[in-house]
């Protein structure tokens, strides 16, 4: 099978929080929805600790599961190649992304269109081999958008892979919303044509990532809730967190000294000369100015985060009158932290054009993102906990009875192919060359809690690397010069107690353990 051949992409859907009854008899297996978030903070739902108004995913949390240590890998494509192909990335050849899988690699519609599935995608796609999602990925249908610069008025983006024209600017086209319009004219036509298949749905949304962008009144609605500023918003954030019972850990220490991963700084100072703020500084010592710049930035990434759960409750309505709803297992989360990334790109940005609308280019920042990855350390980018948590709800009434239940059993994406597999009956005959999979079905916690049996998971991203060995995680930020950080996650999962000085020895060998473990992923890769 060649490169092409073996892209692929998982299908999204989304589920209502309550039960309902089939209008038609659902298929023995169940369909798969897969909705995933782009930049969201561990703290940005209500659900999760969050002042946002997310009422639909919230309606999953309260009648589905909530994980509380579920795990991205720190960075979009090397969580999407880990969310499609079982694997972490460093075995596909996609961190570092060269572009090209080993030859033995499969993603889901592989396995999933000979068990009877049809598959479909919309929105982001960020794997290897990216425009072929569905000659070459196996998808029926993929809307699918390569251009991430522009929320309002997309230059690149195709149907079925064929290219679409250029949105122009002032319609009403919105990338959430047409990614939902994609997603429920796909569910429309397969209740037509294929109502007695199983469907996997993969609608993948680009916000909150930057560029800031939402519709006005959106914007409008949120404002007032930021007015306080950063440590109060955050403050209160953890408060609803430790009542929610979600966390049992203090809440980190701003690090005033952390700003974006990547330095822009000339071209923001100089876009932003009086008001972009470069560092998680007390909101206190803020200009009125740069209080109001970045109150209104976060009302945007608000907003942001509001309209994708108004839309995902678009596609929980179809899914209900489908009468399929009982029988869709649907899993939600982000593929990495909140990010602090500062920069601007796409049409840059006019000035005095209103923050927000299409000419606007605004980055959430460090200061705020420390917000949104409340109660965590760093952000996107870095593998601390603020970069790789993810909130992680699983709704499936047919497959499970708890409702409103937190699991904290020890996950990660690459459990994501095993767990649909799993539920789709699926038992993979790996190709020649492929290693085992180095994830687990997660199927067990949907029934119990701590069901899954893991004792470790491995992170490694453009110098930032962890090890979580039971309670215990080695991190390091080498990109930074730093050295071994060692947390006892018993009670410090924000990593506060850098216990390396105190156990060397654990530190070396959780550090040897890394090593071998990072030798061997890349050798399995081929490179």
């Amino acid at each position: 099978m060649n490169k092409t051949s073996i892209i692929c992409s998982v299908s999204l859907l989304s589920v209502v929080g309550v039960s309902c009854v089939d209008k038609q008899k659902p298929p023995q297996k169940p369909n798969i929805v897969l909705i995933v978030a782009d930049d969201s903070g561990f703290s940005d739902l209500g659900c999760y600790g969050g002042e946002m108004q997310t009422p639909n995913l919230d309606a999953l949390a309260k009648n589905g599961l909530r994980f509380t240590q579920f795990y991205n890998t720190g960075r979009s494509w090397p969580t999407r190649s880990a969310m499609m192909t079982g694997y972490y990335p460093q075995q596909t050849r996609s961190d570092p992304n060269t572009d090209r899988f080993p030859e033995w690699t499969r993603c889901l519609p592989h396995w999933l269109k000979p068990a009877g599935y049809s598959c479909y995608h919309s929105g982001k796609w960020h794997v290897t081999g990216a425009e072929k999602v569905v000659a070459n990925g196996g998808f029926d249908h993929s809307y699918i958008l390569l251009d991430h610069d522009r929320n309002f008025n997309p230059q690149k983006h195709l149907l079925d892979d064929v290219p679409l024209p250029p949105v122009e600017k002032g319609t009403d086209y919105y990338t959430t919303t047409a990614f939902t319009d994609y997603a429920i004219r796909y569910l429309k036509e397969h209740q037509t044509e294929r109502p007695d298949k199983p469907f996997l749905l993969y609608l993948a949304y680009t916000v909150p990532h930057f560029p800031l962008q939402a519709p006005q009144a959106d914007i409008d609605r949120c404002r007032a809730r930021y007015t306080s500023g950063w440590e109060a918003v955050r403050s209160a954030r953890y408060a609803r967190l430790k009542e929610m019972n979600l966390i049992n850990c203090n809440l980190s220490a701003v690090e005033e000294h952390i700003g974006p991963p990547y330095n822009n700084y000339p071209i923001m100072s100089k876009t932003f000369p009086d008001t972009e703020v470069y560092l998680p500084l007390p909101w206190a010592s803020l200009t009125p100015e740069q209080q109001t710049f970045q109150i209104e930035k976060m009302a945007i990434h608000a907003a942001m985060v509001e309209v994708m759960d108004r839309e995902i409750g678009r596609v929980i309505t179809q899914l209900r009158e489908m009468g399929v709803l009982d029988n869709t297992l649907v899993m939600f989360l982000s593929d990495n932290g909140a990010s602090a990334e500062l920069m601007i790109r796409g049409d840059g940005h006019t000035e005095d054009v209103q923050l927000g609308a299409a000419d606007s280019y605004l980055c959430l920042g460090p200061g705020w993102s420390t917000v949104s990855n409340t109660p965590f350390r760093r952000h996107k980018t870095w593998v601390h906990e603020g970069g790789i948590s993810t909130p992680f709800i699983v709704h499936w009434p047919a497959g499970f009875h708890g409702k409103n239940v937190l699991r904290n059993d020890l996950c990660h994406v690459i459990d994501i192919v095993p767990t649909i597999l799993d539920v789709a009956g699926v038992k993979p005959a790996l190709p020649d060359g492929a290693p085992p999979f180095p994830g687990i079905s997660l199927t067990g916690a949907f029934t119990n809690d701590n069901a899954i049996p893991r004792k470790e998971l491995y992170f490694s991203h453009e110098g930032n690397m962890a090890l979580r060995d039971g309670n215990y995680k080695l991190v390091s930020a080498k990109c930074d010069g730093s050295d071994w950080e060692l947390y006892d996650f018993t009670h410090d999962r924000s990593e506060q107690n850098n216990l390396a000085a105190q156990q060397p020895e654990r530190v070396q060998a959780m550090a040897e353990r890394w090593k071998t473990l990072n030798e061997r992923f890349l050798k399995e890769s081929g490179d």
